[in-house]
């Protein structure tokens, strides 16, 4: 299949590219958990002292520990891999300063208990369901609570398809058939992946727009937005059309919307 070939072309020999998926083998915290955080939302460290947060898809937990360490009331941190959760709570838990200022859990169900802000970071564009992870998101905040998001690359985004492990042409997703580029992938990992929602943590084709209309649906406001385009090209956020193609990380606050806000 032409399209196919053309994939290969770009692709790196899949003898340079291990099949199996890597897993999390973090063992102890190296000081950079937090770097992403104090980079994309302002005066990080100085907000996060003495709040309550939830770390929404904590994994193994080193950044859940981090915040505690950063200066959090309490942290809550919530994975659905109860595998994580169990890791966290033996490992992760003995790595913040005050192990009583961190939780962790895989079915949490105390709604009825509010935090200052709930923490999402590189993973909204996974969930297989996620105008339902923001609901929840928003159902653990209180009325002046916020969402703190960061995610990237969106789907329209030049390596929005988490190819580029493989494939170096950017837009793969946007050129080629779904089905060509599963058939290349099928060289360089060996998890059954058909389409890209199969994928390891599965992929849910967030673009900008569908994150846009799902904050809108939400009834949630953006206090502060930072679109980074790649190649620093930052005035291409304001362009419509191209604000898709080119953003490559979207990060937001997000606080609920006041009564009779639209």
């Amino acid at each position: 299949m032409i399209s196919e070939r053309i994939i290969e072309a770009f692709s790196l020999p899949p003898e340079r590219v291990g099949r199996e998926i890597r897993s999390d083998t973090q063992k102890e915290l190296t000081g950079k958990e937090l770097n992403l955080l104090r980079s994309e939302f302002p005066g990080f460290d100085s907000w996060i002292k003495e709040k309550t947060v939830v770390d929404f898809g904590c994994g193994l937990g080193f950044q859940t520990a981090a915040l505690a360490n950063a200066g959090a009331k309490l942290v809550l941190g919530l994975d659905v891999n109860e595998e994580y959760i169990d890791y966290a709570t033996k490992h992760a838990q003995e790595c913040a300063g005050n192990k009583d200022k961190v939780v962790f859990s895989a079915n949490y169900k105390g709604e009825e208990c509010k935090y200052d802000a709930v923490i999402s970071q590189n993973a909204m564009e996974h969930y297989s369901e996620p105008s339902e992870v923001l609901e929840r998101m928003k159902g653990l905040i209180h009325e002046d609570g916020q969402l703190m998001i960061t995610f990237g690359p969106p789907w329209y985004a030049p390596y929005g398809s988490h190819m580029h492990f493989f494939c170096k042409l950017p837009w793969v997703n946007i050129l080629f058939p779904e089905k060509a580029v599963m058939q290349v992938r099928k060289k360089y990992r060996n998890d059954g992946a058909r389409r890209y929602e199969e994928v390891e943590s599965g992929l849910n084709k967030m673009s900008l727009s569908k994150f846009e209309k799902l904050c809108k649906n939400h009834r949630l406001e953006v206090v502060y937005r930072n679109f980074r385009c790649i190649k620093g090209l930052d005035f291409l956020s304001h362009i419509p059309i191209l604000r898709e193609l080119f953003i490559n990380r979207v990060t937001v606050i997000l606080k609920k919307c006041s009564q009779g806000s639209s």
